[in-house]
């Protein structure tokens, strides 16, 4: 079950390869995010001293979130992942061109999961092919409809 997506990502970047990570969250984290009030359109990924690290998930405390607790909506969040996975990641994204961004937040097993993506980012020219063809899409879903209820008619 998703519960955040960033579609800015799937607009802005080419995706190569996908991958599951935990997340380092506290309890008034996943009480919000059970509620619904999370944020992932202004997310990305960075690496320091070898592990990963969310930043811009904004997760809003519920009002009835404890006295004693301080929350930050936009604190920094770590990601779980096997080591190599990591190294292996860092290796890419070294490389000219590769970023790495976060796609969802969904829930597995109880859980909060963050899909995160290795990705290179599209050109302009790119970004303009993708809404032609996304209003192409469009278009024809509508001519479709059109043609089908009206062969209906006669």
């Amino acid at each position: 079950m998703s519960i955040a997506e960033n579609r800015k990502a799937l607009f802005n970047y080419h995706i190569e390869e996908r991958f599951e990570a935990g997340l380092v969250l506290e309890g008034w984290e996943v009480k919000a995010i059970r509620e619904g009030q999370v944020q992932l359109t202004d997310g990305y990924v960075v690496v320091k001293d070898g592990e990963l690290f969310l930043i811009g998930l904004r997760i809003n405390a519920l009002r009835s979130a404890s006295t004693h607790v301080n929350p930050q909506a936009d604190r920094t969040k770590k990601l779980l992942m096997h080591r190599k996975e990591i190294r292996r990641l860092i290796g890419k994204t070294e490389q000219k061109g590769y970023t790495l961004v976060p796609l969802n937040l969904h829930f597995k097993g109880g859980r909060v999961k963050a899909d995160i993506a290795l990705a290179k980012g599209k050109a302009e020219h790119d970004k303009r092919n993708t809404i032609k063809d996304r209003d192409w899409e469009r278009e024809k879903g509508r001519l479709m409809r059109h043609k089908v209820s009206s062969s209906g008619k006669e």
